[in-house]
Parts: structure tokens; C-alpha cells; sequence
């Protein structure tokens, strides 16, 4: 590894840390803003005194501000977000559950809009400012601005209320029992004891939510694609294989498009955090049980922290994504090889 490229991870590495502690940071000021006794907001609307004290010395709040602070950013780091005063659980082992029901759904989302992105994109370049590229921009100009909540209740009126095909809603058939917890993948645990049913009906019961996500989200992807294809197609070796009379759609797939891809890299970040997003609403529209659920009941009854540690571990999952992305873009683009900015 170069030394240009080891400076740049590092960097980001340093970058990404600082961004996480500005995070906890805020959480922590926050939390301190909203009662002069944050152990108010940590026991829930209707705790009791006794309650209230007991969580005052468990988490450390009759010490001074800095001590606080310490432990709380101990606590987070070591995932120990504190018991849900709603469902009456560690915090920690409902995000456990439910936060990768969500993942999911947003990594095969993310699959398929890139695939469609890319596509889509260079289908609608080779053809610019032609009946392709307008049907294309308009399709994710669309899809892209439109408010997530709509884009599922359409595509839930459409395959469910009007045609038919689909489940409009929940995790899976509500008469079938989830398989027991061994992994935090649910299909997986349906695999391991054989329960085919579940996980038939889980699977149908995720297209929707899917596909409601890839509409959303495929036309990041689009966009970025057009523009750097656009770029590439005017690059010498790409018209010198245009002259000399090779198929066009081995020039633009397998040449221009490969040249292309360098700055989609950089949008799968914002991508994933799009979708992220995006499915805290989509999921509440289809009542699919995943962190959207577990955001939304924890902000329906005051549940502070679960609140506080779902969003940790969104923004934790959102910062190492960016690093991760920037990683892999460092190796793929040879100007941060040679150490160049």
C-alpha cells in the first residue's frame, strides 16, 4: 500500500471517529436540554420516584457534567443503551432484532437500484436528448422527488388493493410463527429449522417494500451514471472503437460503462443513507416490523432510549458506510494512489 493512499484512509479513519463523537456529543446536549434530570427522559413518561433514582445512580446523572458524559459515551460505544421503559427490554437486543430486518431490505434495494441505475443510465446517455433519455429522466425524475410514503401507497394500491398479487403489508402471514432467534437474520433462522412456509411468506410479504425502496433510490444512481457516460463517450479511445466499426453495445458496455462506474462509487454512501431513511416511512406504510416500527413506537411513547440508540447505531451505520466507500474509491481511482487530491 502506498504511502498516498495509507495518509488518505488514515485521514478518513480520523474523520469518520471525530464524526461519531460529534454525534454522541449532540445526542448527550440534547438529551440534557429536553429535562434538567436526563433520568426523566431515560425512565419514561410514567416511571416512578423510586424508578427515577434508581436510574439517576445507575447512569451516573447526581454526578458533575463531565462525568456524565463520560460514562454516556462509554455506554454508547459499548452498546449499552439502557432498558426501553415501552417494551420492557435492553435496548441493545431490540435493535438486535429489529435493525436487521431493515439491512435487509435496504441491501437488496441497494443491489438492485444499482444494477438499474447503471443501466438505465448508460441506456439513456448513448441516446441524449433522444425519446430513451427523455422516457429515463423523467421515470427517475419522478420516482426520485416524489415523497417515499406515496411512491409505497402506490405501488401498494397497485400489486395489492387493485391487481391483487401481493401482500399489502406485515413481516408475514400473521398466522404463521416466527422460527426461534439464532441469528439476527430472520430467513436464516427459517432456514436452519426448516421452516419453509415462514419463509415463503416472508419473502413475498418483502417485494413490495423492495420495490418500493428501488424506486426511490435507483435514480441516484441513474443520474451520476448518465453524466460520467456522457463524459466517457467523448473520451479518444472510445470514439477510435466507434470508427473502427465495433459493436456498439460492446463499446458502451463493456468499455464506457466500466470507465463510468468510478464516480458511482461515491454515491453508494448516499445512497445507503437515502434508503435509510426512506425506509423508516416505507416500512411504516406496509407495517413491516423493522427499525422503522422501532423508531416510530419509541417516538409515539416518549421511549427516549430506544430513541437515543436507534439513532446511534443508524448514524454508527451511515459513518461507516462513507469510510468504507471512501476506502474502496481510493483503491479503484489512481489520483489518490499517487497521493493526489
Amino acid at each position: 500500500m502506498s504511502s498516498g493512499i495509507a495518509r488518505y484512509i488514515a485521514t478518513r479513519a480520523v474523520a469518520s471517529i471525530i464524526t461519531v463523537l460529534g454525534a454522541v456529543i449532540l445526542t448527550f446536549v440534547l438529551t440534557h436540554l429536553l429535562a434538567p434530570n436526563p433520568a426523566h427522559i431515560w425512565a419514561g413518561p410514567h416511571a416512578s420516584a423510586s424508578e427515577i433514582a434508581a436510574i439517576t445512580k445507575e447512569y451516573h446523572l447526581n454526578q458533575p457534567i463531565q462525568i456524565q458524559l463520560y460514562y454516556y459515551i462509554i455506554d454508547l460505544f459499548t452498546f449499552n443503551f439502557g432498558m426501553s421503559p415501552f417494551f420492557k427490554q435492553p435496548v441493545s437486543q431490540l435493535i438486535l432484532v429489529y435493525y436487521p430486518r431493515t439491512l435487509i431490505l435496504i441491501a437488496i434495494a441497494m443491489f438492485i437500484s444499482i444494477i438499474i441505475g447503471i443501466y438505465s443510465g448508460a441506456f439513456a446517455a448513448v441516446r441524449q436528448d433522444k425519446f430513451g433519455d427523455g422516457i429515463v429522466r423523467v421515470a427517475y425524475l419522478l420516482t426520485w422527488s416524489t415523497p417515499p410514503f406515496l411512491v409505497a401507497l402506490f405501488f401498494q394500491y397497485l400489486f395489492s388493493y387493485y391487481a391483487g398479487w401481493l401482500p399489502s403489508g406485515q413481516l408475514a402471514d400473521p398466522s404463521l410463527k416466527v422460527p426461534p432467534f439464532v441469528t439476527p437474520i430472520l430467513p436464516l433462522n427459517a432456514i436452519i429449522f426448516g421452516d419453509w412456509g415462514f419463509l415463503s411468506s416472508y419473502i413475498v410479504h418483502s417485494i413490495l417494500p423492495v420495490i418500493a425502496l428501488t424506486a426511490i433510490s435507483f435514480g441516484i444512481i441513474t443520474r451520476i451514471t448518465r453524466s460520467s457516460m456522457l463524459e466517457t463517450m467523448k473520451l479518444d479511445f472510445i470514439r477510435t472503437q466507434i470508427m473502427k466499426g465495433t459493436k456498439m453495445s460492446k463499446v458502451v458496455y463493456s468499455n464506457a460503462v466500466k470507465n463510468s462506474l468510478i464516480p458511482v462509487v461515491t454515491v453508494i454512501s448516499l445512497l445507503f443513507s437515502f434508503l435509510i431513511v426512506g425506509s423508516l416511512v416505507i416500512e411504516e406504510v406496509f407495517s413491516y416490523t423493522g427499525m422503522g416500527y422501532l423508531v416510530t413506537q419509541a417516538l409515539y411513547n416518549y421511549d427516549y432510549p430506544t430513541l437515543i440508540g436507534s439513532i446511534f447505531v443508524i448514524a454508527l451505520s451511515v459513518i461507516l458506510i462513507n469510510f468504507v466507500t471512501d476506502v474502496v474509491y481510493a483503491f479503484i481511482d489512481p489520483r489518490i494512489r499517487m497521493g493526489e487530491r
